[in-house]
């Protein structure tokens, strides 16, 4: 999807609240990345992706190298119900939709069938609920959903389309439909909850003007929760704030579709949303490395670190909110180009060893839709 954004709103970048020390900025990290606490996304017997040659810069070359990381990362790296986590699942899913398979006792399968037909997933918890289904929260783990709404936020966004909201899902062998999921979620807001991804769900499947009532009485918009989401902390959420940019490009993408207004026109949420994905585009811009990475300090400060999966989570994650929030025209501008090539050229790097699958998944969503929009290539990978 094309977005277009005007300039700045604010004089003061709304990205910029600063972290209150090292510590924990090391937590941030720590639970963005998680190398090592959960199952990974291991390599196949031998490796699909080659190492590119150094100084292959043309668009050609690039797309190429991209087909192939992003082959690897579907086909190579086979995910397995007996020994990986709804979280890593689901994170497979975001970045391949219906096309990710999954091994399971019973043979190969593709992931998103298994779990809407209710398929068994540790960390794959779903009951019904007063106005709907609800999703059991784990907080901070990396097998089951660690973040209010995480699995209808990446169903929503999965892949190139996402998922259709009235797509039908199995809950305790009882029929239902994704919509039962949203409707619990809608009902379950509260002012200053997080709603990172409740938002990526209402933006997908919700037009811009739509409002409810939560179980407290409480009357909402979806530019309530934009306002929410905009006017909260952007360093210390999760991933750097990626998925809280993220979240509100896709939102303000929606209304900006559905309001057909001029660029740097919007009032109100919509407004602060704006402003703080263009400041938070800019401060990646300038704290990119000379390599083409982006800071594994995210928006907080630049820097860069010895470790690759550190460097690969942060650039996979900076990326996948850059590619949804620049218009085509600064798709196109040098310093994308060069993020995606140092992007790949980790990927390629990391082919043949286990892999933590947030940072590789959100590096391939990104890199996919890269690909749709610059590469001028037939879907099919």
């Amino acid at each position: 999807m094309t977005t277009f954004y005007g300039p700045l709103a604010a004089p003061v970048h709304p990205c910029r609240r600063w972290l209150s020390g090292w510590p924990k900025l090391t937590a941030i990290v720590l639970a963005g990345i998680a190398i090592g606490a959960a199952p990974g996304c291991g390599p196949p017997a031998e490796s699909a992706v080659g190492v590119a040659a150094a100084g292959a810069t043309d668009k050609a070359d690039l797309c190429a190298r991209i087909d192939r990381a992003l082959a690897h990362a579907r086909d190579g790296r086979l995910l397995d119900q007996r020994v990986n986590g709804a979280w890593q699942v689901v994170h497979g899913i975001l970045a391949f939709g219906d096309e990710l398979p999954l091994a399971t006792a019973d043979g190969k399968t593709t992931a998103l069938a298994w779990l809407l037909d209710g398929g068994a997933l540790r960390g794959w918890r779903l009951r019904p609920g007063s106005q709907g289904v609800v999703t059991t929260i784990e907080v901070g783990s990396t097998t089951g959903q660690g973040h209010p709404d995480q699995w209808i936020g990446y169903l929503a966004q999965c892949g190139l389309d996402g998922v259709p909201i009235d797509t039908p899902i199995s809950v305790n062998g009882k029929p239902h439909t994704l919509r039962d999921l949203l409707t619990q979620a809608q009902a379950d807001i509260r002012p200053g909850a997080e709603a990172t991804w409740t938002l990526m769900a209402l933006s997908a499947w919700l037009p811009p003007e739509s409002t409810w009532t939560s179980s407290d009485g409480r009357t909402w918009t979806i530019e309530d929760v934009v306002a929410m989401e905009a006017a909260a902390d952007i360093d210390g959420a999760a991933c750097g704030g990626c998925h809280r940019l993220y979240g509100l490009v896709q939102a303000l993408a929606a209304h900006q579709a559905a309001a057909a207004g001029p660029a740097g026109s919007e009032r109100g949420g919509w407004a602060d949303a704006e402003a703080t994905i263009e400041a938070c585009i800019e401060i990646a811009r300038r704290h990119q490395q000379p390599d083409g990475s982006f800071s594994v300090h995210f928006f907080e400060r630049p820097g860069t670190s010895a470790d690759v999966f550190a460097r690969l989570g942060a650039t996979g994650h900076i990326f996948e909110f850059l590619v949804a929030a620049l218009d085509d025209e600064r798709l196109a501008e040098p310093w994308v180009t060069r993020a995606a090539m140092r992007l790949v050229t980790l990927l390629e790097q990391t082919a043949d060893v286990d892999v933590e699958c947030g940072a590789l998944y959100h590096a391939v969503h990104g890199l996919r839709l890269y690909r749709e929009r610059v590469c001028d290539l037939p879907g099919a990978l």
